[in-house]
């Protein structure tokens, strides 16, 4: 064999492309964050508001959420192709998601305390003024919600749910880019917080209900607590390779049990995790009594499923009574 032939045979490991229109949009995300969590933080102090205090020091963990999703990106890009990351670097950006859902659970929880304080320590409050910035606030989670929007639209499905399809339905289309959709989190989690604060503030102009503003930043912090748990759950799961219920896994067990009935072949061991948003690694070991099967005959027979991007097959011949 020629080393150029030698060459066409050497596998690759950089199984994700990346996304480098989500990976551009989001430090334009995150320059307008920074310079609203400024606003923010620095009206609320100033007009004594509790629920724009929160939007903005949560805004602020945003900012930082958002940094460490672009540097995921970033570092899953320039790494691809280095050799220590055994599956590839897509994991990294996944990592990225799973600390953006921690930051926000722990700004729920900030959210809740100091609304507790408040309700039992109430302060005057600015009502007109601190609506004119949270209101400000609502229009600029609204523009980032836009931009982050076109990153979606330029990579099929980014943040899109989930779906089990019937076999060779191919649900790989399907996959979520998760450290897109923590940011997508985070900036709707800042939209409920502004919406939020919008009402209690005008709530307390109108009505002389000052203690809205401390309550609907307890409903606020309880809304992003549900979404920070979901996030956790999902990008959890991936990173522990919680993947043996995908319906690739099916069409792995239904293509070894259609090899011609020469002899009796089953999966004796089978392991399948993501090694990208929509592509798989694969390791199965079967046992049959048909001298003829090959491990490139079975490798050949699931390569035909395209989100199998890396396939380790082993036969072992064994006889019939030895396995029934």
């Amino acid at each position: 064999m020629h080393s150029h032939d030698i060459k066409a045979w050497t596998p690759t490991h950089a199984f994700n492309d990346g996304n480098p229109t989500a990976e551009r949009r989001m430090r334009w995300v995150l320059a307008i964050t920074l310079s609203m969590m400024a606003i923010e933080i620095v009206g609320g102090w100033w007009f004594n508001s509790m629920a724009l205090l929160a939007d903005g020091w949560h805004m602020s963990s945003h900012a930082l959420a958002i940094g460490l999703s672009a540097v995921a990106y970033a570092a899953a890009r320039r790494l691809r192709h280095d050799h220590r990351f055994t599956f590839g670097t897509w994991k990294i950006e996944v990592l990225g998601g799973f600390a953006s859902a921690i930051f926000l659970f722990g700004i729920a929880v900030y959210m809740g305390v100091e609304s507790v304080i408040r309700l039992m320590n109430p302060r005057p409050i600015e009502f007109m003024d601190a609506a004119a910035i949270a209101a400000l606030g609502l229009i600029v989670n609204v523009v980032c919600a836009w931009i982050i929007g076109g990153a979606h639209h330029g990579h099929s499905h980014g943040l899109e749910h989930d779906h089990d399809h019937a076999p060779h339905d191919h649900d790989h289309h399907h996959h979520k880019d998760l450290n897109l959709r923590s940011v997508y989190m985070h900036i709707l989690a800042d939209a409920a917080t502004s919406v939020f604060a919008i009402l209690a503030l005008l709530g307390g102009k109108f009505f002389g209900w000052s203690w809205l503003d401390p309550v609907m930043g307890i409903g606020g912090g309880i809304l992003i607590a549900v979404w920070a748990v979901n996030l956790v759950r999902e990008t959890s799961r991936v990173l522990l390779d919680c993947e043996m219920d995908r319906p690739i896994v099916g069409e792995i067990k239904a293509a070894i049990a259609s090899l011609p009935p020469s002899g009796d072949t089953r999966i004796a061991d089978l392991h399948v995790w993501r090694v990208g948003r929509d592509r798989y690694a694969c390791i199965v070991s079967v046992v049959t009594d048909d001298a003829s099967l090959t491990p490139t005959q079975v490798k050949s027979l699931l390569n035909e499923h395209e989100e199998l991007a890396h396939v380790t097959a082993e036969v072992n011949l064994c006889p019939e009574h030895a396995y029934r």
